[in-house]
């Protein structure tokens, strides 16, 4: 594939090593580079799959800038660069966005090669509605940067996706509750591993478990927009959800 000046942006399995496409295989082989988040990770990956990791770049947040210069200047030379995070599709929660606007800014051509997405997989075993989804990436460490997040999504009609950790699902889970009422949550946990589960229950009854059991391991939230939570509620429950989004409504244009 040498002299071929091609960025690739590779997904890569969540979990299972198994879901690394065919077509993933054969370019992770053929280019000159792989841009990986993590050596280590990238490496076991390609051993797995029989492919020799002679030519891996580290290109992680911390060194994403001078990364970005390096591999621009090999593509510019003909190179031909294969771009992969630890896990999923990188530039999505995840490094990478930076080097594909610079590839596109210098007229290098960008190709996907498509697959494992923790969103999309959490998506398709999801009871909530899916034809409509906001993505709302990590969710934040400090409490008061939650709390703000939380604050200004609790009018969103759409369903709600979020990536958390489990050492602090509890927090946030309380936050959401404090933030948008009671509504439906779907915790999908481990995906594509030995120990996948989605738990389908409602924030309350989320908070209640994990009193009991806390969960382990790598977690996609998917919580239900304001529209459905009214949809479902009872008809006290309607009212005051009404009262409240009409009330916010009217903050925001007394604000203006």
């Amino acid at each position: 594939m040498t002299g071929e000046a091609v960025l690739f942006v590779v997904a890569t399995p969540i979990g299972n090593l198994e879901d690394t496409s065919l077509r993933a295989i054969r370019i992770l082989k053929g280019v000159d580079f792989i841009a990986c988040e993590d050596t280590r990770k990238t490496r076991f990956l390609l051993t797995r799959h029989g492919i020799t990791p002679s030519h891996l770049v580290s290109y992680h947040k911390f060194n994403e800038a001078k990364r970005t210069v390096e591999l621009l200047e090999a593509l510019r030379l003909g190179k031909s660069v294969a771009l992969v995070s630890n896990a999923g599709t990188p530039g999505i929660s995840d490094p990478g966005a930076r080097l594909v606007q610079a590839a596109v800014e210098n007229e290098v051509r960008v190709e996907v090669i498509p697959g494992p997405s923790a969103i999309t997989a959490a998506l398709s075993v999801s009871c909530l509605p899916k034809e409509e989804f906001v993505f709302c990436g990590f969710i934040p460490r400090r409490e008061t940067a939650r709390r703000k997040k939380f604050a200004g999504m609790k009018d969103e009609e759409r369903t709600m996706v979020f990536f958390e950790t489990a050492n602090r699902l509890a927090k946030s889970l309380a936050d959401m509750e404090a933030a948008f009422g009671d509504r439906k949550v779907e915790i999908a946990r481990e995906l594509t591993k030995i120990h996948e589960e989605v738990i389908r229950t409602s924030l309350s009854e989320a908070m209640a478990r994990l009193q009991e059991k806390r969960v382990k391991g790598e977690i996609v939230l998917i919580v239900e927009g304001a529209r459905e939570a009214i949809a479902s509620a009872t008809g006290v429950e309607k009212r005051n959800l009404y009262r409240e989004l009409a009330r916010e409504k009217e903050r925001r244009r007394t604000s203006l």
